[in-house]
Parts: C-alpha cells; structure tokens; sequence
C-alpha cells in the first residue's frame, strides 16, 4: 500500500509498529533511530536545557513502547510519538509552573514586529532559548510545530485568545532581545 498522503501510514510502518509490539528489538530500535533526532530537537526547542531535553526524549520513548500497545494507526507514527514527545516537554514545564498570563486586550496579536530585520537563523535560536517558558512553549508550538491557537490552547488548558496574546507577547520579546542584545548578533554574525 503506497499512499502519497505524508500523513497515512506506509506498510511499512504498520510492519515495524507490528513487529516492535511483538517484541522484536531491531524493529525497536530502528522506530528509535527513526524519529529520535526530530523529536530530541522538538525537546530543544521547547526546553533549551540539553539535559532536561534528552531525559524528555527518553521518557518520551518510555511512553512510546509502553503505550505502543493503544496506537490505532490513526496518524503516522511520528505524528503520535510527536504528540507523546509535545506532551511530555509540556508536562515538564508546568512541574516548573509555565507561566501563562491571562489575554490583554491591548496586545497586537498581528504585529509581526521582524519585517525590517536581517538576521540569520542561529541568532533566531538562541533568541528564542532566551524567552521565558510561557512564550517559548506557545512560539515553538505555534511558530516552529504548526498547531493552531486552538489546538494549543487545548493542549495546555488556556483559552484561544490567551495562547494568541502569548503568541504575539513572545514574537515581541523576541524581536527586543535581538535588537537590544548587540552581544547576540556579534556571537552569530
């Protein structure tokens, strides 16, 4: 069964799902070695601290084969160990108290605020490691992952309009740490 929708699952992932929940460790491992490195960078995006990111992917593959077992071949199975991994990232930063504030109605959810900025990718990253955990957590959701503000708003327990203020608050301090932040540009440039 060929498809050429990327979001269906392939034959052969349904064999290596089959053969990973028969026990087979080589099917595990290649599930591993397969969408490791993309979801190890999901947790750096979401939880800059390397440490705190690689105990997250391997909880998150602890989840992975524990809950293998309730995996209805519904998405790919990178779209459900992404979910895993977005869920887990999430769970770690409410044990640290996310801090999500409330919608203010004065915030321009449509000020982009980067139009008139060179700046290369590098200094974008680190500049959004430097953001607080509410708005990194909402950016990289938003920004990096593609959910809609509803969707996030599901996934953490706020309403829509507080995931876009916390959207549109964090493309702002963004934009403050890289232009006030010379020390930033020089490092990347």
């Amino acid at each position: 069964m060929k498809t050429n929708n990327p979001l269906e699952i392939t034959e052969t992932d349904r064999r290596l799902i089959e053969n990973c929940l028969s026990g087979d460790r080589d099917a595990q491992y290649r599930l591993y070695r397969t969408y490791a490195k993309a979801m190890y960078n999901i947790c750096m995006r979401m939880v800059p601290h390397e440490a705190d990111a690689e105990d997250i992917l391997q909880n998150s593959f602890i989840d992975v084969f524990s809950k293998l077992h309730s995996y209805k071949y519904e998405s790919t199975p990178g779209a459900w160990i992404k979910r895993i991994v977005i869920n887990n990232c999430i769970n770690h930063l409410r044990k640290r108290k996310l801090d999500t504030k409330e919608y203010d109605a004065n915030v321009d959810v449509e000020d982009e605020g980067f139009d008139d900025m060179d700046i290369n990718v590098q200094v974008i990253h680190k500049a959004i490691e430097m953001l607080p955990d509410g708005y990194r957590i909402i950016f990289s959701l938003y920004a990096v992952e593609g959910y809609d503000h509803s969707e996030i708003a599901e996934i953490l327990g706020i309403t829509e309009s507080t995931s876009k203020s916390q959207y549109s608050r964090a493309r702002l301090k963004l934009r403050e740490i890289i232009t006030s932040n010379g020390d930033l540009q020089r490092i990347f440039n």
